[in-house]
């Protein structure tokens, strides 16, 4: 009875993006290597020439080791643009799938080889299935929206950097891409999940009004009402110190947004991220709170803590009150706090309406309860 020959695996350089131990470990290879091992270990290494006398002397350019890795996926891991070029032309599948499922496209998006993602997206790999994607049709958000509804032929971005313009159904929106980290990052798709989870409970004249999501394909995407007027730091910027009237209106905008989201049942929302350029201006003038990304659901007389310390990436640390950055357990003040802040640089505020912003103040500080102020 012939025995099968067991495939080598091969152990050089990095290893697949969804293995259980990453990281390659070192070795030395030589010309004892079998043809088919050493057409991977050419692959690592970025040899074009190796691989082609290899490939011309008869190597199969889809040889897979015994963890189903190809050429293709060395390639792709260490960012050899030429040697992954090289092995498309020569006949490579472009989606093979290792033992754990991963492709040469996803772990170049892991080891954040773009140039590599580009050629691999060019040559028709398919990207990896959304985090969010379900497998039963019932079970997709009724948010959902078909991305090829979303025309960003005339984009650009608006506020922070994650946002573009699009248009949707004739409609001018604002559209939060999620890059290609999120595959590797559990965080990050929490975070999304997080964020679509707290956006589907809000509407208020006074919140940045959430229109859908894009879940079930990549990338996925956040829309909202797209605001044309900007955000309330380039409008202080340009504006400088504000009139007093509308400086007092922007106040109660900002506090009559930010008592819903605390007044908000069966749980308080804590946006944790209040600051001028997160305050958005529409074409009547008023403010909308917007961007939760960082917000939390607070359950009745209860508070919360960072699952791990919040970082300036995370945030602007300028308007944070201190619990959250000192990492201790905080409620819904630590917004009271950042208004407070926003009140400061609306400079006139202070100088002509001194009373009034005491009495603001204090009704801010009992969670927002401001609704029975005029404008």
């Amino acid at each position: 009875m012939e025995i099968k020959k067991l495939q080598p695996r091969f152990s050089l350089g990095r290893q697949s993006s969804l293995a259980p131990e990453r990281g390659g470990c070192g070795g030395d290879a030589s010309e004892a290597l079998d043809p088919a091992v050493r057409l991977m270990y050419l692959a690592n290494e970025g040899d074009s020439d190796g691989i082609k006398e290899l490939l011309d002397a008869g190597s199969d350019v889809n040889f897979t080791d015994i963890d189903g890795r190809t050429a293709l996926h060395v390639a792709a891991c260490q960012g050899r643009t030429d040697v992954v070029g090289l092995l498309l032309r020569r006949g490579a599948d472009v989606d093979p799938q290792d033992r754990w499922g991963s492709t040469p496209l996803v772990d170049a998006m892991y080891y954040k080889n773009h140039d590599v993602v580009k050629l691999l997206e060019k040559h028709g790999a398919r990207p990896p299935m959304a985090p969010m994607h379900v497998q039963n049709a019932r079970e997709v958000p009724e948010y959902e929206i078909d991305p090829s509804e979303l025309d960003f032929t005339n984009s650009v971005c608006i506020t922070k950097g994650t946002f573009r313009i699009a248009l949707w159904r004739g409609t001018q929106v604002a559209v939060k891409t999620l890059g290609e980290e999120l595959f590797t990052d559990d965080d990050k798709v929490k975070a999304f999940h997080d964020e679509l989870t707290l956006l589907e409970k809000i509407r208020h004249p006074n919140v940045v009004q959430f229109l859908g999501a894009v879940t079930q394909s990549t990338p996925m995407m956040i829309v909202t009402e797209y605001l044309p007027q900007g955000d309330l730091r380039a409008y202080l910027k340009r504006k400088g110190a504000l009139k007093p009237v509308t400086a007092v209106k922007f106040a109660l905008d900002i506090a009559r947004g930010m008592n819903y989201l605390h007044e908000h049942k069966p749980e308080a929302i804590i946006h944790r991220d209040l600051e001028p350029s997160n305050i958005l201006r529409d074409d009547s003038g008023h403010l909308k709170v917007a961007d939760f990304g960082v917000s939390k659901l607070l359950k009745v007389a209860k508070t919360v803590k960072e699952d791990k310390p919040v970082t300036s990436l995370d945030t602007s640390w300028r308007y944070v009150a201190p619990e959250v950055y000192k990492n201790e357990e905080y409620d819904t003040k630590v917004d009271v706090f950042s208004f407070a802040l926003i009140l400061q640089e609306v400079k006139s505020l202070f100088l002509t309406f001194g009373c009034m912003v005491i009495f603001l103040i204090l009704e801010l500080f009992n969670d927002f309860q401001v609704n029975c102020l005029p404008l």
